[in-house]
C-alpha cells in the first residue's frame, strides 16, 4: 500500500461545537486525520477546545497561531459597533484572519514541513486570500461560499441592520486576494454556490463541493408513525441565530396566518439580538402558546429536535450556505426554504419546497401556501423526508466528502490510481 498522503491543513476555525464554521474545521481534521498524515495549522483561541475534543489526534499535529492580542480587541470592538448586524461583525473582525496567516506562514517556513498539499479549509469566505502557496507546495483552498449580492430592497428590515459598507467592502478583499495572488497560484478553489463562481476572477481553477457535510450518525431519522391523526400538530422547527436575514418574524406571520385552519406548532432554537423583540410579535399575534423559544441548545439536542420534527423551516433571505438544512435531510425532515442563496442549491421539490423571495407579503403566503399543503399532504411530506435522507447519505455526509477530497488531493498531485475521477 501506498505511503499516506501528508496534508498541511489550515483551518484558521476549528473547534467542535463552536459554530457552523468551526465544525467544518473540525470535521475536516477529525476525518482526514484517519486517512492522512495531517498537520493542523489554526489559531489558539481554539486550543482548549481541541485539546478537550483529544487534540492532537492520532497520526496528527497541531500547530497554533497567537495574534489574540489583536483578534479579541477586534471582535470586541465590532461587537459593540454592530449588535445587530452578525454580518458586519464578522468581516470587521475577520481582519484578524490577515494577521494570523502572516504569522502562520513565517512559522511554517521556520518548520520546513515534508508536507505533500496544503488545504485552506477555513474561513469559507472568498474574502479570505490566504498566502501560504509561498511555502512552494500545491495549494487548495475551500470550499468556499459567499459572493452573494445585497438583500434586496424589498426587505427593508435586513438592509436597515446592515451598513451599507458590509458589501462594498468586498473589493478591499478583491484586492487583497489579487496583491497575495491567492487564487491565482491556487492549484484548485472549491466553490459552494454558483454565486461564489461569478465571484471569482476568470481562469482560475475550480472545482463544485459545499462547504458543509453533515454527521449521519447524530443527524438520523426519528421513530416517526407512518401514519398520525390529522389532529395532531403540524411540529415546524426553525434553528439559527435570531437575527433580521433569519426571517424568524416573516415564519411568525405565516404560522399566524394559518393557526386557526391547522393545527400547528412551533420551535425556535437559537438566540440573538433579536430574540426579544421575535418573543413580543409572537406574543401580540396570540401565538404564545404555539411558539417555543428554546434558546440555545447543543448539538446531541439539536439532533433530538430534528427527529421529533415534522418539518424545517429556513425562512432566511440572506443565507451563503444552510448546513442546517443538510441536518434535517439527514434526519428524515423535509425542509421549507427560501429561493435564495445556498438553500436554493440545496433544496427541491422532491425533498421539500423553495419559496420565492420576491417580497415580505408574498413570502409569507408563500410559507403560509407549504404549511397548509403539509396539512393537506402529510404522506406526501413524509416521503420527501425520507428522499431527504437518502439523498444526505449519497452526497452530503462527511465521509463521503472526505473521500472525495483524498481522490482530489491524488489527482492535483498526480498520483491519482486507475478509476479515480473528480467529479464537478
Amino acid at each position: 500500500m501506498s505511503e499516506p498522503l501528508r496534508i498541511l491543513l489550515s483551518a484558521y476555525q476549528c473547534a467542535p461545537e463552536m459554530g457552523s464554521v468551526s465544525q467544518i474545521g473540525w470535521e475536516w481534521y477529525s476525518r482526514l486525520s484517519r486517512e492522512a498524515s495531517v498537520t493542523l495549522v489554526t489559531h489558539i483561541r481554539n486550543r482548549e477546545r481541541l485539546a478537550a475534543a483529544g487534540a492532537p489526534l492520532p497520526g496528527s499535529e497541531v500547530i497554533y497561531i497567537d495574534t489574540e492580542w489583536f483578534a479579541g480587541p477586534l471582535f470586541r470592538l465590532a461587537s459593540r459597533l454592530f449588535p445587530r448586524s452578525q454580518h458586519a461583525v464578522f468581516l470587521l473582525s475577520s481582519a484578524d484572519f490577515f494577521v494570523d496567516d502572516g504569522a502562520a506562514l513565517k512559522q511554517l517556513k521556520k518548520r520546513r514541513g515534508d508536507w505533500d498539499l496544503i488545504h485552506a479549509v477555513t474561513p469559507v469566505s472568498p474574502l479570505a486570500a490566504t498566502r501560504l502557496h509561498r511555502l512552494g507546495i500545491p495549494l487548495i483552498v475551500g470550499p468556499w461560499n459567499g459572493g452573494l449580492p445585497s438583500p434586496p430592497p424589498a426587505f427593508p428590515e435586513v438592509m436597515r441592520d446592515e451598513p451599507s459598507w458590509v458589501y462594498r467592502i468586498r473589493v478591499i478583499g478583491r484586492l487583497l486576494d489579487r496583491f497575495f495572488g491567492s487564487t491565482r497560484n491556487a492549484a484548485l478553489i472549491l466553490t459552494a454556490t454558483r454565486f461564489t463562481q461569478q465571484s471569482l476572477p476568470p481562469g482560475v481553477r475550480t472545482l463544485h463541493m459545499i462547504e458543509n457535510g453533515v454527521d449521519l450518525e447524530r443527524f438520523r431519522p426519528g421513530e416517526k408513525a407512518d401514519t398520525r391523526p390529522g389532529s395532531d400538530p403540524i411540529r415546524v422547527l426553525f434553528v439559527g441565530r435570531l437575527l433580521p436575514s433569519k426571517g424568524v418574524g416573516l415564519l411568525l406571520e405565516a404560522v399566524a396566518l394559518v393557526c386557526r385552519e391547522i393545527p400547528i406548532c412551533l420551535s425556535v432554537i437559537g438566540d440573538g439580538p433579536c430574540r426579544a423583540e421575535l418573543e413580543r410579535q409572537a406574543a401580540e399575534r396570540g401565538l404564545s402558546d404555539i411558539v417555543d423559544f428554546t434558546g440555545e441548545r447543543s448539538l446531541p439536542e439539536v439532533a433530538e429536535s430534528m427527529r421529533r420534527a415534522d418539518v424545517f423551516c429556513l425562512p432566511s433571505i440572506r443565507e451563503s450556505g444552510g448546513a442546517v438544512l443538510l441536518e434535517a435531510e439527514a434526519s428524515g425532515v423535509p425542509v421549507i426554504a427560501v429561493d435564495s442563496g445556498g438553500p436554493a442549491e440545496l433544496v427541491d421539490d422532491e425533498v421539500g419546497r423553495k419559496i420565492p423571495a420576491e417580497d415580505p407579503k408574498r413570502l409569507v403566503e408563500g410559507l403560509a401556501a407549504a404549511l397548509r399543503d403539509i396539512a393537506r399532504n402529510r404522506e406526501q411530506w413524509r416521503q420527501r423526508g425520507i428522499k431527504g435522507r437518502r439523498r444526505a447519505e449519497r452526497l452530503y455526509g462527511w465521509n463521503a466528502k472526505i473521500n472525495r477530497a483524498l481522490t482530489i488531493y491524488r489527482q492535483v498531485l498526480g498520483r491519482e490510481s486507475q478509476g479515480d475521477r473528480v467529479h464537478a
